[in-house]
């Protein structure tokens, strides 16, 4: 009897959104999505549902073709090799909604697939199934199928698990002529072949992608084979670029854009239909509780007591328990969790719990605020900070400024990034423009009431000299531990106890970047990752100028009120 795997899928996201199966807010939301999607294209106004379609001269329904022929593939490792591939639930979920949404013109609604979950959950060999149908099944004529990553060696893993599966089994070559050879999987029957593809291959352009599978994103430095890859599909009907990732450590990268914007997806701010995406992670209060109930981990880990062996689990957890050194390994590669370095300030988990997508500087118009500058030199980022307060939660606002030559010129991808998207304001020239900067700030001061602002003299005393003629409260904030070191202990305790609430992706980038420095009274100052004794200004792609506004606009914030006048006001600058 014939598998009803559309039956399953929609047990498998009622199960979730019920409760019934344990799983983070990220799952519950993209199977919430898709019950709505049920319900929202039920007339087939402009997307259907599983409707009947013609595959290589048959009619088939496209949940039923992709998944049955997953399950006639076999496993080619340990204790299952040999047998047929079984999907499990939650696998038949992601594949019956990336291939089973038809847009009128009859092909497919999803042209992106993110798939985020722990390690040993059964990615690479999914994705090997994935690219075969693809190949020899999606009745794609001429298909170019890729396995993309950043080195050859990366990129054959899931190739060699492919064309494994094609050695492996006659039925398959024989119903679809589909030939393995030593560098190449193809049809020649259709024109069609599936290679791994990788930046220090000897070329990256000129692709036609029909299928591009992007094995551990999170380990990709640069945008470069991304972004080919993705600018590769753009003359095929119903490409398909599908993306498998464990967590990672880096928050400027591709990977980690690539999760945000699924984040913004399944949480409703942004709108892509052709964009399906599923998160395996914990929630955000199991941070500080797997270490006591290590079932938590099964969120993360959907496959769990199959291809997740829960003794090998359980034996890595106590070990992390008892190993400071190993936690951050097991937070990302088990629990997926983004972490950053060992030496960091914020716990970034907390920090992102505290983020609150609907906030906008356009709510707070009128509003008292204290002011954060950090000036930079010439060809740097400028940040200034908005701090407001309400009913003692902090409310940061962030505005950053580079040199528009600059942002058409630097290799850093996420600030040419989040210019282009309107993120970075980019100052006439080649040099950065002050007195542009100064426009904004007295923009500032008619829509808000300013009450302070605090600034690094270094770079900025200039500025605020003239400031300060036009009756600017400035104030002058020493870059020292003496200075710093309670805002950032004042951060740190409100993203803990939420007591901050922001919406700004540079600005948390900028916060992973920071590590701690610790003096000999614990006194703490912040220094950007990649710092040594010999190299103290560190990564120079590791910026954290958004978060030195923000410390200085606190130390502002936390003054103490003087209802005497400073001596120094007679000169028009209070230095503390």
């Amino acid at each position: 009897m014939a598998k009803d795997y559309e039956a399953i899928a929609l047990k498998y996201a009622e199960d979730v959104t019920s409760g019934k199966i344990n799983a983070c807010k990220w799952v519950k939301a993209a199977c919430q999505r898709q019950l709505d999607d049920l319900e929202r294209f039920a007339d087939g106004s402009e997307y259907i549902w599983n409707p009947v379609m013609e595959k290589n001269g048959k009619e088939v329904q496209p949940v039923h073709h992709v998944c049955h022929f997953l399950e006639q593939l076999h496993h080619i490792k340990g204790q299952w090799a040999g047998t047929k591939f079984e999907l499990q639930p939650f696998q038949v979920f992601r594949h019956a909604v990336i291939f089973g949404w038809i847009r009128q013109d009859g092909y497919r609604r999803f042209n992106t697939a993110y798939n985020d979950e722990g390690r040993k959950n059964g990615k690479t060999f999914e994705m090997a199934g994935i690219a075969l149908y693809m190949l020899v099944a999606d009745g794609e004529g001429g298909a170019e199928c890729y396995s993309a990553a950043v080195k050859k060696d990366q990129a054959k893993i899931v190739w060699d698990t492919a064309r494994l599966q094609v050695l492996k089994n006659d039925d398959l070559r024989e119903y679809y002529g589909v030939q393995a050879l030593r560098h190449s999987i193809f049809v020649e029957e259709t024109a069609s072949s599936f290679i791994p593809l990788a930046s220090d291959s000897d070329s990256l352009d000129g692709l036609n992608v029909h299928f591009a599978g992007i094995d551990e994103l999170h380990a990709h430095k640069s945008r470069e084979v991304f972004d080919v890859v993705e600018t590769g599909t753009g003359s095929r009907a119903q490409s398909l670029l599908f993306i498998i990732t464990t967590a990672g450590f880096n928050r400027a990268g591709i990977c980690w854009e690539q999760r945000d914007y699924v984040t913004k997806i399944l949480s409703g701010v942004v709108q892509d239909e052709s964009y399906f995406g599923i998160i395996y992670t914990l929630d955000d209060d199991d941070i500080d509780q797997i270490w006591e109930n290590p079932e938590l981990l099964e969120k993360a880990n959907p496959n769990y007591g199959v291809s997740v062996l829960p003794f090998d689990l359980e034996r890595q957890w106590t070990k992390a328990k008892q190993t400071p050194s190993a936690v951050n390994n097991f937070l990302t590669k088990r629990a997926n969790v983004w972490v950053n370095a060992n030496t960091a300030w914020m716990d970034m988990w907390k920090w992102d719990a505290c983020r609150d997508e609907t906030l906008t500087l356009e709510d707070f118009k009128g509003e008292k605020c204290i002011l954060g500058g950090d000036l930079s030199s010439k060809k740097d980022l400028t940040a200034i900070c908005l701090l407001f307060e309400r009913a003692g939660i902090l409310y940061p606002f962030l505005k950053y400024y580079l040199p528009e030559e600059v942002c058409r010129t630097t290799s850093n991808d996420l600030l040419s990034g989040c210019w282009r998207e309107g993120l970075i304001t980019a100052t006439p020239g080649d040099i950065i423009d002050y007195d542009y900067i100064k426009q904004d700030l007295y923009q500032f001061s008619k829509d808000f009431e300013i009450n302070d602002f605090g600034f690094d003299p270094h770079q900025f005393t200039q500025m605020a000299g003239e400031l300060v003629a036009d009756g600017w409260p400035m104030t002058e904030v020493r870059q020292n531990a003496m200075q710093l070191s309670e805002p950032m202990k004042e951060l740190e305790a409100r993203a803990i106890a939420k007591t901050i609430q922001h919406n700004d992706p540079i600005l948390t980038w900028m916060v992973s970047n920071v590590e701690v420095q610790e003096d000999y009274n614990r006194n703490i100052f912040p220094r950007k990752a990649g710092s040594t004794a010999k190299n103290k200004s560190g990564d120079p792609n590791k910026k954290i100028d958004g978060v030195s506004a923000l410390l200085n606009a606190m130390n502002r914030y936390m003054a103490p009120d003087n209802d005497e006048p400073s001596i120094y006001e007679s000169r028009g600058l209070r230095v503390v």
